[in-house]
């Protein structure tokens, strides 16, 4: 199913489409199922609005069946079908060659459903659901590993995990995710191969770290990471047994970039330079520059909150008004919950004379007061504002008068 669409499916739609495609190819005589993480998230009682469809069916077969069938991966025996107004994949079963580019398989072979099951990465990735009959189709153990909670490597988990090396943080992503822990010899293995992490793209490391991080549970993946020693790879420092206590306790609805400099400052706690490490981050995860700029700004207003009773009250306004004044405030809270409820009171008491109020005077009035056009303009409103943000200032008459005393000590200077 297209990645786009997940968001605005209904999961009883969902589950109607793909069983009317399942109903179809069970009608022309080829075995189907359900298959991967639509079973898997049943059985943890989340209603899926993504839907695979594994068959015995190939693709020429499938084209047959649905005409207006799209190939998104034919060699590899996947097609896209359109049902109830949503896109499906349907991969032929399958078992896979060599992944010579630790990334796809050279060649793979049609087979049946057992063959398939064993060529995917964790057993609870490894499971088919027949929704007619109502029940489960298990050849990799998942069922039992699911009930004990445990992410584990179908077979041989160096094997898995060579195949293809972005596993690694896959397992990591299902782990924290679902609360499960990995079983030992897989966890063993991402240890053992961990650097082999470099060889996968940075476009895809980025993105299983973004998952992670935007989900409440970030904070178990954060320490995966740094315990099976992924992060030697995933940003290019040494491993770090900080435990990332901030990004634990941030809410479950903090933004990546907030979860980011969390991060951040959780595992280089004592360096001053931190805006240097966000732009380190930048380059390994590959961040967009809004990302980059949130999480700056984040580590910037963090600084200040610091200092709180130091600012003055201009400067108080200024940083609250600030866009990312809460995600960084949420930091203060998951680290220092004592100076958190000092900064909340104080923002309590700011609010009762306005946080931003709206400006005395523009540049327009500057202008008709008799001040040319220069540099200085800029200068003059933002110390104007500052006045009145403190309260020192509280008319128009008062600004301007202010703005002439100002703009002129500009000129004597």
């Amino acid at each position: 199913m297209l990645p786009n669409q997940m968001n605005d499916i209904c999961p009883i739609e969902a589950r109607e489409g793909a069983i009317a495609i399942l109903n179809t190819l069970r009608g022309e005589g080829f075995e189907t199922y359900f298959a991967g993480g639509c079973v898997r998230d049943r059985l943890l009682s989340k209603a899926p609005t993504e839907y695979d469809i594994a068959t015995a069916a190939r693709p020429d077969d499938i084209k047959t069946i649905f005409p207006k069938a799209k190939s998104v991966g034919e060699a590899f025996g996947v097609m896209l079908v359109r049902s109830h107004n949503n896109m499906y994949d349907i991969a032929t079963f399958r078992s896979d060659g060599p992944y010579s580019d630790h990334r796809h398989p050279d060649q793979v072979q049609f087979s049946d459903a057992q063959h398939d099951a064993a060529r995917r990465d964790f057993t609870i990735n490894g499971l088919f659901e027949d929704p007619i009959e109502e029940k489960i189709i298990d050849y990799v153990g998942g069922t039992a590993d699911m009930d004990d909670r445990i992410i584990r490597a179908i077979g041989d988990p160096i094997k898995r995990i060579e195949e293809d090396h972005l596993r690694m943080l896959r397992a990591i992503r299902f782990s924290a995710r679902f609360e499960f822990s990995i079983e030992s010899e897989t966890g063993n293995a991402i240890r053992e191969l961990s650097m082999e992490l470099a060889g996968v793209s940075r476009e895809r490391i980025g993105e299983e770290v973004k998952k992670m991080l935007t989900d409440p549970n970030r904070g178990v993946a954060a320490w995966e990471i740094q315990y099976l020693g992924l992060d030697r790879v995933i940003f290019a420092e040494e491993s770090c047994m900080n435990a990332p206590t901030r990004v634990g306790r941030l809410p479950c609805n903090a933004s990546y970039a907030t979860a980011l400099a969390s991060w951040i400052l959780d595992r280089h706690t004592s360096e001053t330079d931190l805006l240097s490490k966000a732009s380190h981050w930048r380059s390994q995860l590959l961040l967009s520059n809004k990302v980059h700029d949130e999480v700056c700004e984040i580590l910037s207003l963090h600084q200040k909150l610091f200092s709180w009773s130091t600012l003055g009250t201009a400067t108080q306004k200024r940083t609250v008004a600030s866009e990312h004044c809460m995600s960084a405030l949420a930091i203060i809270q998951a680290e220092d919950r004592p100076l958190f409820v000092h900064i909340h009171r104080g923002i309590s008491l700011l609010e009762r004379t306005g946080i931003s109020p709206e400006r005395l005077i523009d540049g327009n009035d500057l202008l008709k007061s008799g001040i040319p056009p220069s540099p200085t303009i800029g200068d003059v409103l933002e110390t104007v504002y500052d006045a009145q943000l403190e309260g020192s200032i509280n008319t128009y008459e008062d600004a301007i008068s202010l703005a002439l005393a100002i703009y002129r000590e500009f000129q004597d200077s």
